[in-house]
């Protein structure tokens, strides 16, 4: 990477939970084909249980726990479904096995029974034979003597008798296929019918779908509260965001940790360690207790019976970030799209994943379950072109599921520079899960596309301002491309030098300096003295020079990087220019301004004929001769000059763009040096809202303009208006470049120095 130095300066949603089915449905209902009941002597066929207790009848279970919290919206979704009259549409409860479908379900049947309905009875759907079943149950607790019948008759009866009155309700719990309930739900429609399933298919006989999701972490925490006793707030919060929030979960958990007074940190240690043998773990003493392996391992052979590459993908997705990932990652997973559409939808069927028209997410208690399950030479189903980086020393394809995914997102890497603006939507889809699949132990050095991705990631880390996150990533890639290629490669050369700027960003320049000697070395060796390549490594190395106020160290190397580049590109290529401007930066922090002038000048000249008069290089060019304007006194001339550079910035990369907030400091960093201090703060003020949007409120620039804006209201003897942003300014650019950064000096300095103004006003004012 070279730099020249520049002056200070989707889809659609699912209905939404509160939605009621309260439309008349509509379309011929597959009829159900009745027989005449005989009766054994002495029945009437009518309930033999007397008509004040038939409302009282019901079969409902016991709750699994007592405690049941953050559901008020979804009870109030139920409470308001109507429960009498002709055409009542049924209403279904989905989602995600253990996100407590059937514990709302049996708290709403409870206040139903309480609020005087009823009956209410609770049929077990899982099956065909299982929903006939539970309607003959209701035949016989209503009258015994149906007991005799077959069951099929029975149901049948029941059937008929719910549709003659009103006000009661049935549910169908954990309903598999929707055929099962195709003979019944067009008959019953005179009470209120609830079904839960993890099934999200639609249905003709069913209203609008409540899909259910996990708790609010707050909801989440309450739960383990109540369940265990524990006070330990942090601890519960860490393990409710390792659960996922996941109702089922966070009660086997709590029930563990109160039977064998486990604190939530060791559960969750043990959680992280073991998680197969975690999640299958039921209570002590309660054996009988469901656990989300069990569960899990239900649904995922139902869908391995449905698709094989369903759950070849929902591998793929384990090793992914719990996060929404673009659909567009997957096209090649698969041999064709459609198989991976398909895939998709019978995942999204049994509620494994959530799916929209451009987004894929997968529950993190799935994602660790499915990868515990995963054997490391799981086939992998062929996919269509992938690039490949270090062709020569690829081994051979590896089968596992993390290998396909980091393949898949090094393709999903966007194309274009990884610091232009213009990508970062596209990162901040695929950065979350590229952090996720680098982090598992499957994920081999060797990997043909983890340098690349390494190595990407981080470029784009820093670009944002976030050095610390991109370090241990540059020096992951660099430790494999050293390995691959060996310790004397240009690309190794590459990854010096970026480790190098990472560590410079980090203000490391001491650690950054060898690196980038190494990485001249290096280009010297392999593509000689006179390269253009080995000239640019000689001005980075420049500048970590001048990073430790070696100037006259840096300045032979930027003079002999500006003779590689006339004598090889030419003397007006725009990598001239680019060497020019950095020499004449030198040249000025050696007090050289008038030695400087001319080389400013003539980059300039240069990148108006090479690039036009209104390229952004050009803006750079104009802005660097005005600051040397500004050095030599000449304030007039170097007025102009800002402000065209501003002008050229904004009408070529838009009044958004973090460039454009550059030249915005800039220009008020002229105004100010003409004591124009009033004409300074509104460009400061913008300069620091763009900023603040584009590259976020922890961003180093961010912090830079803090500081300027606070050193203008300064000026202006708007101490009390200073002093906040002085503050921030320093605690942002603790956090991301170090307590012994020079920046965080500098800021340590602004903020004395504006405190003492507002004691005294009397002390110089710090350059911000």
């Amino acid at each position: 990477m070279s730099g020249e130095i520049v002056p200070s300066a989707s889809g659609r949603r699912s209905a939404a939970a509160g939605s009621n089915s309260g439309v008349v449905a509509t379309g011929d209902h597959n009829q159900i084909e009745y027989r005449t009941v005989v009766l054994p002597a002495g029945s009437v066929g009518t309930a033999a249980v007397p008509d004040d207790a038939v409302a009282r009848v019901n079969n409902l279970p016991t709750p699994d726990s007592a405690v049941f919290r953050g559901r008020d919206e979804a009870l109030a979704v139920l409470e308001a479904l109507p429960a009498a009259g002709a055409g009542v549409v049924a209403q279904s409860v989905r989602g995600l096995g253990g996100v407590g479908k059937s514990t709302l379900v049996l708290h709403h049947a409870r206040r139903f029974l309480a609020a005087g309905g009823g009956p209410v009875w609770w049929v077990d759907a899982e099956s065909a034979s299982k929903v006939m079943a539970g309607l003959a149950g209701l035949a016989t607790a209503l009258n015994p003597v149906h007991a005799e019948l077959p069951l099929e008759e029975a149901a049948q009866w029941a059937v008929v008798w719910l549709q003659g009155r009103s006000g009661w309700l049935l549910v169908l719990d954990n309903m598999e296929d929707p055929a099962d309930l195709t003979p019944y739900l067009g008959h019953l429609t005179t009470g209120q019918v609830v079904i839960t399933t993890r099934r999200d298919l639609p249905w003709r006989d069913v209203g609008t779908p409540l899909r259910l999701d996990t708790l609010t972490p707050e909801a989440a925490v309450d739960v383990l509260r109540e369940i265990t006793g524990s006070t330990d707030t942090a601890g519960l919060a860490s393990l409710a965001e390792e659960l996922g929030y996941l109702p089922l979960a966070l009660q086997q958990a709590g029930a563990y940790l109160a039977q064998t007074r486990t604190s939530p940190g060791d559960y969750l240690a043990q959680l992280q360690q073991d998680p197969d043998g975690v999640l299958a773990t039921a209570t002590p003493g309660d054996p009988q207790q469901r656990t989300i392996a069990q569960l899990w391992s239900v649904t995922l052979s139902a869908v391995q019976t449905a698709d094989p590459h369903a759950v070849h993908l929902l591998r793929i997705l384990a090793y992914c970030a719990p996060d929404p990932l673009p659909r567009a990652v997957l096209d090649t997973a698969l041999e064709t799209r459609r198989a991976v559409d398909h895939a998709l939808g019978v995942l999204a069927a049994y509620s494994m994943i959530a799916l929209t028209e451009t987004t894929v997410t997968v529950h993190r208690l799935v994602q660790t379950l499915v990868r515990t399950t995963t054997h490391p030479a799981a086939p992998t189903p062929p996919r269509r072109g992938m690039r490949r980086l270090l062709p020569d020393r690829r081994p051979p394809a590896l089968p596992h599921p993390s290998s396909t995914i980091l393949a898949l997102l090094s393709e999903a890497i966007p194309s274009d520079s990884p610091e232009d603006v213009q990508t970062w939507p596209a990162w901040q889809m695929v950065l979350p899960h590229i952090q996720a699949v680098v982090s598992h132990d499957e994920i081999v050095d060797s990997h043909p596309d983890l340098a690349f991705v390494l190595g990407q990631s981080a470029f784009h880390l820093s670009a944002r301002g976030q050095a610390t996150q991109a370090l241990p990533l540059e020096e992951r890639a660099l430790a494999i491309t050293q390995t691959a290629l060996g310790p004397n490669h240009p690309d190794t050369a590459t990854c010096l030098n970026n480790l190098a700027t990472t560590l410079s960003a980090l203000g490391r320049h001491t650690e950054a300096l060898p690196l980038k000697e190494r990485a001249l070395a290096i280009a010297e060796a392999t593509l000689g003295p006179d390269h253009p390549a080995t000239a640019i490594r000689l001005n980075n190395l420049a500048r970590t020079l001048s990073d430790l106020d070696r100037h006259s160290d840096a300045l032979p190397l930027d003079e002999r990087a500006l003779a590689i580049a006339e004598a090889t590109l030419g003397p007006d290529h725009p990598t001239t220019a680019v060497c020019l401007g950095n020499l004449a930066h030198t040249l000025g922090t050696l007090d050289r301004h008038s030695d400087a002038l001319p080389l400013d000048e003539r980059a300039l000249v240069i990148s108006e004929a090479a690039l036009g008069p209104n390229h952004p290089d050009t803006a750079i060019r104009l802005n660097n001769l005005a600051r040397t304007f500004s050095d030599l006194g000449r304030l007039a001339e170097a007025l102009p000059l800002a402000e065209q550079a501003l002008a050229i910035t904004e009408a070529a990369l838009g009044p958004n763009h973090p460039t454009t907030a550059l030249h915005l400091g800039n220009l008020a960093h002229t105004f100010s040096d003409l004591g124009r201090h009033a004409e300074a703060l509104p460009l400061e003020q913008r300069a620091l809202a763009i900023t603040q949007t584009a590259l976020g409120p922890n961003h180093p620039e961010t912090s830079r303009h803090l500081g300027n804006l606070a050193h203008t209201f300064s000026q202006l003897g708007r101490h009390t208006e200073a002093l906040p942003l002085a503050e921030q300014a320093l605690a942002i650019t603790e956090t991301a470049l170090g307590p012994n950064h020079p920046d965080t000096a500098l800021c340590l300095d602004n903020l004395a120095t504006l405190r003492s103004r507002l004691t005294d006003d009397g002390d110089d004012d710090a350059s911000v």
